[in-house]
């Protein structure tokens, strides 16, 4: 297990006194990851490093992207949060469950903007939801005080080094960069096969299908074989791993 591993995703955050704040947390428990999406205030700026309150390690080494697709290039577990469950294709993880993910592997938490929270689109990237139990009639919480939560547990399952599920060693989980590299192959030959239809249907079409290979955990023997089978529907080799 290592804290290294661990990265806190902001997407699209609209306050920087939230950023800065999120930051801190970070530091406070001994990550040094902080990825931000599509940010609304400028980054940084002086709030941002204000509110962080002596983070400024970590705001210097944050990384900034314009969407959320390029971020998860290096990660190989994606979990969601969200304060509502959704009827969607993406396994749920209770909180007290995390002990169960294998943080030798790169893992992201995903958090949304305070307006809004994640829409279906982003959620269908993750390999989990997961919702922080709160007062059913009082769900929202502010965005640093989530990842406070979520990074004081994370922290003290590292600590304590507990026993959690992991595939045998023989077997290497694909990273998420290899399983959106077939999904997006697999995408674009049924793009070139005219399947999306009706056309107004295609994004949830598409959403429906990438949760389905995210939650479905494979190996990276696995991703190689399904990678072949969409590349032979073209007719011709293709090196899937231009697709990322």
């Amino acid at each position: 297990m290592s804290f290294s591993n661990i990265s806190f995703i902001l997407h699209k955050p609209q306050l920087s006194e939230n950023i800065g704040a999120c930051a801190r947390a970070i530091k406070n428990f001994n990550f040094n990851k902080l990825i931000l999406i599509n940010p609304k205030p400028s980054f940084p700026n002086d709030k941002i490093i204000a509110t962080s309150v002596g983070a400024h390690d970590i705001i210097k080494k944050s990384k900034v992207f314009n969407n959320l697709e390029p971020a998860l290039k290096n990660i190989d577990y994606l979990i969601a949060t969200s304060s509502r469950f959704r009827n969607k294709n993406v396994k749920h993880i209770q909180l007290n469950s995390l002990k169960k993910i294998d943080f030798k592997k790169k893992i992201a938490f995903l958090f949304g903007s305070e307006a809004s929270g994640l829409s279906n689109n982003e959620i269908s990237y993750a390999n989990y939801t997961m919702q922080i139990p709160t007062n059913p009639n009082f769900k929202s919480l502010n965005l640093s005080h989530s990842l406070i939560v979520i990074s004081q547990l994370v922290f003290n399952l590292i600590n304590i080094n507990q026993t959690r599920y992991s595939k045998s060693k023989k077997i290497r989980s694909a990273t998420k960069n290899q399983i959106q590299a077939m999904t997006n192959l697999c995408i674009k030959n049924l793009e070139d096969r005219n399947f999306f239809k009706p056309p107004e249907k295609k994004p949830i079409m598409i959403e429906n299908l990438r949760s389905i290979f995210y939650r479905m955990e494979l190996s990276e023997k696995e991703t190689r074989i399904l990678s072949s089978v969409f590349a032979s529907l073209s007719k011709k080799k293709v090196d899937w791993q231009n697709y990322a």
